[in-house]
């Protein structure tokens, strides 16, 4: 007679694949910030569905100056998702929130920092370690040093000067300066990105940290970092400096980067948005995405020339 167990054994195959395929949970963290994440949250939230390897959902906390009973009402349950991403850049988190998220990042939870999430929270210490380097909110030397690739090598200026800068929006070209890792492996070495904010002087202690992606800044003509990664405990962290605003989000290298970082900051690899898009940008062509519905936020113009 055959054995019941050789039945079973595709069966189970069968449902192993199937929760193999489940969706990674991913929670976006918004609310307050300096930008207009009303507007880019949502960019955020179709940059990650439309791999079709994320389910998000967005928490929002209380507004600037709310009263103490909003915010002991907001108590997100961040070790129900495999990746965190934060569009928030406001108001220090009630200390249960933060000792809850330092646990999470700390045992293995992945998180994402987008643009302005580095400028939060300079005083509070595993964030920054977190983050690997940040920007603005008093940031200085005592902060950490200053992080540019030059040549190939990471070099670290412990000089005096504040903590991040930019100069005006405008495209610029990224380059991959690990072009290994799993997060940019198969991307071109140099790709122009859509109209953005180009960090510079980004200040840290900039621990277990691996920078695979610069830009040429055109305040310091150093390659500041866009693209970061940081080992932090258990946790892992993707860190991006790119998307100032919905307009910056709606490129096809952000798109694919964003899809690659958070999946890596979820399980340490990236298999379900490993494709590269046929419409990935090149180093002379941008590649805009189109987001139907979607309210656009109007970029700056550009300034004449003098």
């Amino acid at each position: 007679m055959p054995r019941p167990f050789l039945f079973a054994l595709p069966l189970l195959a069968c449902i192993t694949s199937l929760q193999a395929a489940e969706p990674l949970k991913v929670l976006i963290v918004d609310g307050q910030n300096n930008h207009k994440w009303e507007i880019t949250t949502p960019v955020l939230k179709h940059a990650l569905e439309s791999s079709g390897a994320f389910q998000v959902r967005v928490t929002t906390t209380p507004p600037k100056g709310a009263p103490a009973d909003a915010w002991n009402a907001w108590q997100p349950k961040f070790a129900d998702y495999a990746a965190v991403v934060s569009n928030y850049n406001g108001e220090p988190w009630p200390a249960p929130v933060r000792a809850d998220f330092q646990a999470y990042v700390h045992s293995g939870g992945g998180f994402v920092s987008v643009h302005a999430a580095n400028n939060s929270f300079p005083e509070w210490k595993e964030y920054n370690q977190m983050i690997g380097v940040g920007g603005w909110g008093g940031r200085n030397e005592v902060s950490g040093p200053w992080l540019y690739v030059k040549d190939g090598k990471l070099f670290r200026n412990t000089s005096a000067g504040s903590g991040g800068a930019h100069g005006p929006q405008h495209e610029f070209v990224v380059e991959i300066q690990n072009p290994e890792h799993p997060i940019t492996r198969g991307l071109p070495a140099r790709w122009l990105h859509c109209k953005d904010e180009l960090y510079s002087r980004l200040r840290g202690p900039a621990e277990n940290i691996e920078i695979l992606a610069t830009a040429k800044s055109d305040l310091t003509a150093e390659n500041e970092p866009n693209l970061m990664v940081i080992q932090h405990g258990k946790g892992r962290v993707f860190h991006t400096t790119l998307g100032h605003a919905d307009y910056s989000m709606l490129d096809r290298g952000f798109y694919e980067t964003l899809q690659r970082g958070t999946e890596w900051a979820a399980t340490g690899a990236v298999t379900r948005t490993a494709e590269v898009p046929a419409d990935f940008p090149t180093a002379e062509k941008t590649s805009p995405v189109l987001l139907e519905g979607h309210p656009k936020q109007a970029p700056p113009a550009a300034k004449p020339a003098r």
